[in-house]
């Protein structure tokens, strides 16, 4: 196990063989000299390599690194490679040189004796006396059954024999060759395997560099992939950071011009509570008069009246200060975040140098990537929804039942268009006559924030309506009853409309996106333009006592549902 252990500590990890000439990098890691040269020379001689890396732990150095020699490591492999060889070698003596030990040069099969060169001189040399390469014992090459010397092969039971073997022994019959027939074909077929093997090992030597390029080339990848990714989230950070701080620039310009509105009725009321103590000062005074001609002959004009003009411009007033303009808040919230949400999946965190080396090994993910990114978003997004008090809307999608003959509802049941040529579906009693259509799911109760889109022109309404608006005739229309509120879109114009009182909008349409805000509890229902900055409509305060659901018309053009 300890001789192992050092083997494997004396290995290059590069050609897998005991270190020859051993060098180290700055890295503290060792190859052959020849080894790591010709693989810096191949980085060296790569155009996309910036710079060199060591094989072992993908180090890396901006120039050529220098190649220290390691003493050490050579001088534990050089005595590990002499030991090898001394044990390989054993010396072999002549066997007739017996007052002192002379190498022998040949040894005798039949003689069973090693010669050297004296000896060899006047040894026999007829064929019987077969001369090899000094041996140490020759039982192994004489047959065990006849004890003559094995001169022949057996191609059928791939054995070495003997004569006798070939001529009367279990062998007869056989296809026998002589050994060294028998070697030359081994050989020839140990050459071809040697050349197979050599070109193997020369493709395997090219995929493993290719192998150690690809792996290079993902650490980069994922590198470049991981900047980026970590420019986005700093980017979605400060984008962050930019809607809070207009999400409470427009909570403090409505905090200030609430508090202007009521600062100016405290000082409204402070100088008439102030002119009210003088008066009824002058009351006590009349109170007090004890003639009667003097209280009668001050006049009428001095009779306190009570200012009923005043508590009026009060109640106005008052009604006027709705408070905080929960909506554009919600407006402006959303709607950020959505932006934030669509800029990035549109941005692409795919290095645009990164290209795929081997179709048949995988890269990275970068679906998987782009999906894990963007759900976490929509997680993101959905939590922060439900907690910036107003509920998560579920998904929203048009009723086909509720259709009239003259709209059209795409497959997904989120977008609604004039036709021109009337439809033929089912007969229905909620069917609407004009070209009208109502959600599938109705509000109850709760603050909820809806989002849809129109086209830049057209003819459209949009909004809230109970379930029991009429189905047909003038009333059925958005806004032509106390049963429907809505906004409306008429020659390039808003307009509001609920109970057939029309108001315009003076602002002119300036976005195809568009928010509805319903707070069911408090009775408001408020319609926003999606621009920079949000732009409030109109709010319609009321009580609801119906559940409420999400109502379109529309005449020309389109109009999308986008929750």
């Amino acid at each position: 196990m300890a001789l192992a252990a050092l083997k494997e500590e004396l290995t290059c990890s590069i050609c897998l063989n005991i270190y020859t000439d051993p060098v180290t990098l700055k890295c503290g890691h060792s190859f052959c000299r020849e080894c790591i040269e010709n693989v810096l020379e191949t980085q060296s001689a790569s155009a996309n390599l910036k710079c060199f890396t060591c094989p072992e732990c993908r180090g890396e150095f901006e120039e050529f690194p220098m190649l220290q020699k390691n003493v050490s490591l050579h001088n534990i492999a050089k005595h590990v490679l002499s030991g090898k060889q001394e044990k390989a070698v054993v010396e072999i003596f002549c066997t007739y040189c017996i007052r002192s030990q002379v190498p022998a040069t040949k040894s005798c099969l039949l003689c069973e004796a090693s010669l050297c060169e004296d000896h060899l001189k006047v040894h026999s040399k007829s064929k019987e006396h077969i001369l090899i390469d000094p041996i140490t014992s020759t039982a192994n090459r004489k047959c065990s059954i006849h004890d003559n010397v094995l001169l022949y092969y057996c191609t059928e039971d791939t054995a070495c024999v003997c004569v006798s073997c070939s001529l009367a022994g279990e062998h007869k019959g056989h296809h026998i060759e002589s050994l060294n027939e028998a070697s030359e074909r081994i050989k020839e077929s140990l050459r071809d395997l040697l050349r197979s093997l050599t070109l193997k090992r020369q493709e395997t030597k090219r995929g493993l560099q290719t192998l150690q390029n690809l792996k290079t080339d993902m650490m980069e990848k994922a590198v470049g992939i991981k900047d980026t990714i970590t420019t986005l989230f700093s980017d979605i950070r400060r984008q962050l950071d930019l809607l809070q701080s207009k999400v409470f620039c427009e909570l403090s310009s409505q905090e200030e011009r609430g508090s202007l509105s009521v600062s100016d009725l405290i000082r409204q009321r402070e100088t008439e509570k102030d002119e009210m103590s003088v008066e009824m000062n002058h009351i006590e005074e009349m109170c007090n008069m004890t003639d009667p001609l003097a209280l009668l002959q001050a006049g009428k004009s001095s009779f306190p009246e009570m200012d009923k003009k005043a508590r009026i411009e009060e109640t106005d007033v008052l009604r006027s200060i709705n408070g905080l303009d929960e909506g554009l808040i919600a407006a402006t919230f959303y709607k950020g975040l959505a932006d934030i949400v669509t800029g990035i999946k549109r941005r692409s965190f795919v290095p645009a140098d990164s290209d795929i080396l081997l179709d048949a090994w995988s890269d990275v993910d970068l679906g998987l990537i782009s999906a894990t990114l963007h759900t976490a978003l929509s997680d993101i997004v959905t939590r922060a929804k439900r907690g910036f008090f107003v509920q998560q809307t579920p998904d929203i999608v048009l009723n086909v039942n509720t259709a009239s003959n003259d709209i059209l509802i795409t497959a997904d049941l989120k977008s609604a268009s004039g036709s021109e040529f009337k439809q033929n579906p089912p007969k229905l009693p909620e069917r609407f006559q004009y070209n009208q259509v109502l959600s599938t799911r109705s509000f109850p109760s709760g603050r909820h924030f809806l989002e849809v889109e129109t086209c830049h022109t057209g003819n459209w309404r949009l909004g809230m309506s109970y379930p029991s608006i009429a189905r047909k005739g003038y009333h059925s229309l958005i806004g032509h009853s106390n049963k429907s509120w809505g906004l409306c879109r008429y020659l390039n114009q808003y307009f509001v409309i609920h109970n057939r009182k029309v108001i315009p909008v003076p602002h002119k349409p300036s976005s195809q996106r568009l928010g509805i805000f319903l707070d069911y509890e408090a009775g408001h229902l408020g319609f926003y333009e999606l621009c920079d900055p949000i732009r409030h409509l109109h709010t319609y305060s009321t009580k609801f006592i119906e559940a409420l659901y999400l109502i379109l018309g529309v005449y020309t053009g389109w109009v999308r549902i986008r929750n």
